[in-house]
């Protein structure tokens, strides 16, 4: 699929869910609110463009960083089951929103501060570890160092969990944990962007380079790239991304996993294609789930839950489907 027709198919596709969803929810019934009541309805109003619209674009970057980022890690990793968390960062995330609720406060600036700190810690021990283990290649080293800083923060997250109060403070732990976008406001969605929008802009602009660093070192060099400084300013803007995004919304799964799978299977191999398609799909998929999870029932259901149980359908389908011999 390289003809302009299926870009602009899916480009339109994006802007037709986005549009609708403005008005997918449970007012003024459910499921659906009729476009012609934000004429004469204050408070439909308010309700479109003080809370779902800034939902839906956080949905919308949240989606695109998730998919972008789980694209260029399994590339650079040459691994189909690695995803933005690999690194300790989503486990490092968790980690450090569990620390504000139960240390600095519950308020949503610090949690969001504090969630961003410790993704960042993630990534940087990981690479720390990685440099001080003394066999293998590179990537083997540091698929071994996120291996054990993930397990590390996990770990760090049960023992908060075991500190925290269970009336109070567990809960807050557990919803954030769980994934989802109901405290979204134009404030949050202002904290993202300056940060979200610019890794993007890196990952897309390097994504050539992509192909040249899946290959083996040696070959990557002599084709003129610097495999080192190159793999370290993709992997910085990969985290950057997405320690943006699970800052606000929490830890959001599968996503990274199953929309570069689907976006190689409809686009093929080449990143040139499949990361601006990863980009699209992630975020579609995650507006879709994010619908879902504030209309099927009366409270809303955490996005990482639907994420999850989504993706994983869909990773089941995409493995048991023989793929296409040849993808264009």
């Amino acid at each position: 699929m390289n003809k302009p027709g299926f870009w602009i198919l899916l480009l339109l596709l994006l802007a037709g869910v986005l549009g609708l969803s403005l008005f997918v929810g449970r007012y003024p019934a459910p499921y659906w609110m009729p476009p012609a009541r934000l004429a004469t309805d204050p408070l439909a109003q308010r309700l479109v463009f003080a809370l779902r619209l800034p939902r839906l674009l956080t949905a919308c970057l949240l989606g695109m960083s998730l998919a972008a980022s789980g694209t260029v890690l399994q590339m650079i990793f040459r691994n189909p089951l690695v995803e933005p968390g690999f690194l300790g960062i989503s486990q490092g995330a968790a980690f450090g929103a569990a620390f504000s609720i139960i240390f600095l406060g519950a308020s949503a600036v610090t949690i969001q501060a504090s969630a961003a700190l410790f993704a960042c810690l993630g990534l940087a021990f990981s690479y720390f570890l990685a440099r001080r283990i003394r066999y293998g290649g590179w990537v083997l080293r540091l698929v071994l160092a996120g291996i054990a800083v993930s397990a590390l923060f996990s770990s760090g997250v049960g023992i908060l969990k075991y500190l925290a109060d269970p009336l109070t403070q567990l809960p807050d732990i557990v919803f954030w944990m769980l994934g989802g976008l109901w405290g979204i406001t134009w404030q949050k969605l202002g904290t993202v962007v300056p940060l979200a929008i610019p890794a993007l802009v890196i990952l897309l602009l390097m994504r050539w380079r992509l192909n040249l660093l899946s290959l083996q070192d040696e070959t990557a060099f002599s084709l003129g790239t610097q495999p080192a400084r190159e793999r370290t300013v993709l992997l910085v803007a990969a985290v950057a991304a997405t320690a943006a995004v699970i800052s606000v919304a929490g830890v959001v799964g599968w996503v990274g996993l199953i929309v570069p799978h689907l976006a190689r299977r409809l686009f093929g191999a080449d990143a040139q294609r499949a990361l601006p398609a990863s980009l699209l799909i992630g975020a579609i998929f995650v507006i879709l789930c994010d619908d879902l999870a504030r209309t099927l029932l009366p409270g809303e259901i955490p996005l990482g839950i639907l994420t999850s149980l989504l993706g994983a359908l869909l990773f089941i389908v995409l493995m048991v489907r023989k793929a296409p011999e040849r993808l264009r």
